[in-house]
């Protein structure tokens, strides 16, 4: 099983959506059964560390986003992975358009598991608080995600 997150800059929601899933798989044992990345719909950030902020906030909570670099979404990425989840409506749109015929299957991540909201929201022009929010969010999808993912291996 193959899995992206997808964001906008791939520094802020995406890593940490793929950092917190990468421990949530290492716990349950199944890193080596399950693929998981990250990148952005835009390229302005490729190559760069995850937003500091969201290092820090991902850090407290014991998971290491130091190893990652963002990257933009490729179209072979949509044969390339299972599974593509956004973190909110504009990134969907933006991937649905550029998705070939029989792509990986398109979802947003909270959505997917009818979490209270549709939408990461983006943390990056907001406060210590916006990150901490995302990280709450991502966790509970994650938990999900793990669930449906020890249902399909």
């Amino acid at each position: 099983m193959k899995v992206l997150f997808v964001c906008m800059g791939n520094i802020c929601r995406s890593p940490t959506a793929e950092g917190v899933f990468r421990q949530r798989l290492a716990t349950a044992g199944l890193e080596a059964r399950v693929t998981v990345d990250s990148a952005g719909t835009g390229d302005w950030h490729v190559g760069k560390a995850p937003d500091g902020r969201s290092r820090q906030a991902a850090a407290a909570r014991g998971y290491d986003l130091s190893v990652l670099r963002a990257r933009q979404v490729c179209v072979d990425d949509f044969t390339r992975f299972d599974l593509i989840l956004a973190m909110d409506h504009d990134n969907l749109a933006r991937l649905q358009a550029m998705r070939p015929a029989g792509g990986a299957e398109l979802d947003l991540f909270l959505r997917r598991y009818q979490l209270a909201l549709d939408e990461v929201p983006d943390p990056y022009y907001g406060g210590a608080d916006g990150f901490e929010q995302v990280l709450d969010l991502i966790e509970q999808a994650s938990d999900a995600l793990l669930l449906e993912i020890k249902g399909r291996l």
